[in-house]
């Protein structure tokens, strides 16, 4: 069973990814896998972005090179276009040695992976926007253009779904989450004590997904999870939802 873990800009994915591994279950750090495809494909983004981006031992500065893509779709494209397939085969090399067990892919960008065809479920964190606002001027200081550029380059992201007309010839943002994959949400709030109701929702929603796999029930759909179901029969209420 392959889970994606997922969520917007500081909304503390990363947090229910620690809190997963504690729970002795693996997990895949895509952002790490994009470090060490940066690393290996040097030599092109240099050529595409320019010596600009390199620091002074010679590697890539990633902060640099998110100067140049963040809020720019043409250069982002570029970027991915050079990192993403190497990303890729890491993460199947890496899955491919879970044996078959349950296994975590967290990654912001979920849809953009191959794997994303190959999710079981879905765990979307989400938190409110001043929170995460806070939260990402507290921990990346950067610069207010910097940071909304991180904010704007996530402006389609699928977790804040919206129902979109099916009739509309533009994919609906809400199809981006809709591979075979159920979708579970943790709203992670922040408050002061929330961190054992964080750990409650996370092992609820597992609780959730060992018993629907081990009794062959009919999986969770997020449906009302949202504000309002999406169109087709298999959505319903996620009670492992808070």
């Amino acid at each position: 069973m392959i889970i994606g873990l997922t969520g917007l800009y500081c909304a503390g994915k990363n947090r229910v990814g620690s809190l997963l591994e504690k729970r002795n279950l693996p997990v895949l750090d895509m952002d790490k896998c994009g470090h060490e495809a940066v690393r290996l494909e040097t030599a092109a983004i240099v050529r595409s972005f320019g010596e600009a981006v390199l620091a002074s031992d010679g590697l890539v500065d990633r902060r640099l090179l998110g100067k140049k893509v963040f809020g720019r779709p043409e250069e982002l494209a570029i970027l991915e276009a050079i990192v993403h397939p190497v990303i890729n085969d890491l993460a199947s090399a890496w899955i491919t040695s879970q044996g078959g067990g349950l296994c975590i892919i967290n990654a912001a960008v979920l849809h953009k992976f191959f794997v994303f065809g190959q999710l079981d479920a879905i765990i979307a964190v989400t938190a409110p926007l001043p929170l995460r606002l806070y939260r990402a001027v507290k921990r990346d200081k950067l610069r207010p253009k910097e940071l909304f550029n991180r904010f704007l380059s996530q402006r389609n992201f699928p977790s804040y779904l919206d129902n979109t007309d099916n009739t509309n010839k533009k994919k609906s943002r809400s199809q981006l989450f809709f591979p075979s994959a159920d979708i579970y949400i943790i709203r992670n709030s922040g408050f002061s004590g929330s961190l054992g109701a964080l750990e409650k929702r996370i092992d609820a929603i597992l609780e959730g997904l060992y018993n629907g796999r081990e009794k062959g029930k009919e999986k969770i759909t997020a449906g009302s999870c949202f504000g309002g179901g999406f169109p087709g029969d298999r959505s319903k209420r996620c009670d492992s939802c808070f």
